[in-house]
């Protein structure tokens, strides 16, 4: 569901109004279990208004997640100085940082010369032509977000298909060759639902690439604050195979019966050579942006050490700033002090305001010369975006501040306990894939994270496998318009029929869910050195958070570590 400040005005928004503050009600005045503290309740009550708003939108979205800021202080949850304290944290900067960068790209034009230089590498048939927009959407959309980049190739993809229509007959009943329009008309829709699903998909292979990867990371960072930090090399690492490796069964899926247009060999590289010629040159602004993102890029992946098998670790550079500034501060400050200083939201954040201190190289007429951002541009970035992550860091900081986050954990292991590791994130990829077709991706993050790293704890699992996979899964919605920005903006082209996707996008989800799954155990388990059946010593005060909490006595927890999970042997 799209992420921006639309309201849903019909009868579903209507009902969700009301729906809302009357279920919230109802949560906070009937008496709750008795083990579970009075402050969790309230907050229980404060998620279940803010997800009837969010699942609805009947509210702005940003304007939702403003929520916590009242309800938390009135309801004896939080302070209000706190609760304000967890709306801005670094995670909200990077993202701040990536965006305005990928403002500066948007704004000279570069996306549009890298996407026409990629299709036409890939090559011009039809199943060279689908393959080459997702390929140039996936590269695209790992830095900018999943909607702006679905935003700028579909006229670059619809442009192609009038050519085509033009080169080799219209879309119309009285076309004589009734063959070509159809294969014509499958052609558009696998292209159009190839750069929905691409813009989706290259978006879990960066930190930056999807909000919901940053509403995680934010989430993790409130949630367990003693754990070591994901650094987006590690992410990368992990991530982007996983990308290319859907990407590539995404594109087997959409072509596997896609059949070629009478008279299409007529279509040679020309077009998109004469697409380029229109571009001109590379001016000075293009070339200065892409030494910008290419020194950012390059930045991010080699701050933290990058393992790449047990043996080979390539170190990073963070280490060595950080033991610069310890030595460069010795008077003041021991050296331990620094570690952690610089992380990826410092880079991002450079390069975004350097992108305000260095000349385009091109002069506007009357107003000298220009710099490659100005405010007005940077002005476009969606700013309900960062109240949203706000939201979603209030509820986590609220579920671990008040033993929920321990309680609903517990409650919902029940439907694990007993099962294998594999078993449990399957079922965790399955339930977030299917729910976000519905509902939101980062509100579904911001809501569910703090219930499942609970979970993990009951379960006897590091939180990590838990809580990555599912963040991933919420990218891999791609059956309904309303699962993915991407999926709304392409099916409003009107050249996809539901069926389609629904046909295609449901093959998709269960290929999600078991590539999902198994990068979580080739990949994400040996790059984080994540221990099966193990909860790590920095998640257990996890517990023991709140002086709210009072003792619990769900048979949860008075079962052995070893009866959720036969795995663990006396490790919770």
């Amino acid at each position: 569901m799209a992420e921006g400040d639309e309201i849903d005005s019909g009868w579903a928004g209507r009902l969700g109004l009301w729906l809302g503050p009357l279920l919230g009600l109802v949560v906070l005045v009937v008496p709750g279990p008795a083990d579970l503290p009075h402050a969790a309740q309230r907050l229980a009550a404060v998620v279940v208004l803010m997800a009837v708003w969010w699942a609805t939108q009947c509210v702005p979205m940003a304007v939702t997640s403003l929520v916590p800021l009242i309800a938390f202080p009135l309801l004896g949850i939080d302070s209000a100085k706190n609760v304000a304290g967890t709306y801005l944290t670094d995670s909200s900067m990077l993202y701040l940082g990536g965006f305005i960068i990928a403002l500066a790209i948007e704004r000279w034009g570069l996306h549009r010369r890298v996407a026409l230089h990629v299709v036409k590498a890939t090559g011009t048939s039809p199943h060279g032509i689908v393959w080459g927009f997702m390929l140039a959407t996936f590269l695209i959309s790992m830095w900018i977000s999943n909607t702006a980049t679905t935003l700028m190739m579909l006229p670059i993809a619809m442009a192609l298909m009038t050519s085509l229509e033009e080169l080799l007959g219209s879309f119309n009943e009285k076309d004589p060759d009734l063959q070509t329009t159809q294969a014509l008309g499958r052609l558009s829709c696998q292209t159009y639902l190839g750069v929905a699903y691409a813009a989706s998909i290259g978006g879990v292979a960066t930190l930056v690439g999807t909000p919901t990867n940053m509403a995680f990371v934010g989430i993790w960072e409130k949630q367990f604050p003693q754990a070591p930090p994901i650094s987006a090399g590690q992410w990368m690492a992990t991530w982007l195979p996983f990308g290319l490796v859907y990407l590539g069964l995404a594109w087997f899926v959409l072509t596997r019966k896609l059949t070629t247009p009478a008279g299409f060999s007529r279509l040679n590289r020309d077009f998109f050579r004469e697409r380029l010629h229109d571009l001109g040159p590379m001016s000075r602004p293009e070339w200065r942006v892409l030494v910008v993102f290419s020194l950012t890029a390059i930045l991010w992946l080699t701050r933290t050490d990058l393992p790449l098998s047990a043996h080979l670790i390539i170190p990073g550079w963070g280490g060595q700033a950080e033991a610069f500034l310890g030595w460069l501060m010795a008077d003041a400050q021991p050296a331990s002090s620094h570690k952690d200083w610089i992380n990826d939201s410092t880079v991002g954040l450079l390069f975004a305001v350097l992108l305000f201190v260095i000349p385009a190289g091109e002069k506007d007429r009357g107003q000298g010369s220009q710099r490659l951002m100005d405010w007005p541009t940077a002005n476009r970035l969606p700013w309900g975006i960062l109240l949203l992550f706000g939201g979603g860091f209030a509820i986590a900081e609220g579920f671990r501040i008040t033993g929920l986050s321990r309680w609903s954990g517990d409650l919902f292991a029940w439907f694990f306990i007993g099962q294998s590791p594999v078993v449990t994130v399957l079922g965790i990829c399955a339930l977030m894939i299917f729910l976000t077709e519905f509902t939101s991706n980062v509100a579904t993050v911001n809501a569910v994270l703090p219930v499942f790293a609970g979970a993990a704890i009951a379960l006897g699992l590091d939180p990590r496998l838990v809580m990555i996979p599912a963040t991933i899964a919420t990218s891999c919605g791609f059956m309904l318009p309303a699962g993915t920005p991407p999926n709304a903006i392409a099916f409003g082209t009107g050249r996809i029929p539901i069926g389609q996707m629904l046909k295609y996008g449901l093959w998709l989800n269960l290929m999600g869910i078991v590539l999902c799954t198994a990068a979580t155990w080739v990949l994400l388990i040996p790059q984080m050195g994540i221990r099966i059946g193990e909860v790590p010593a920095w998640a257990i005060p996890i517990e023991k958070s709140s002086s709210e909490m009072e003792p619990l006595s769900t048979p949860l927890q008075k079962a052995p570590a070893t009866q959720l999970n036969p795995a663990v042997e006396g490790k919770k």
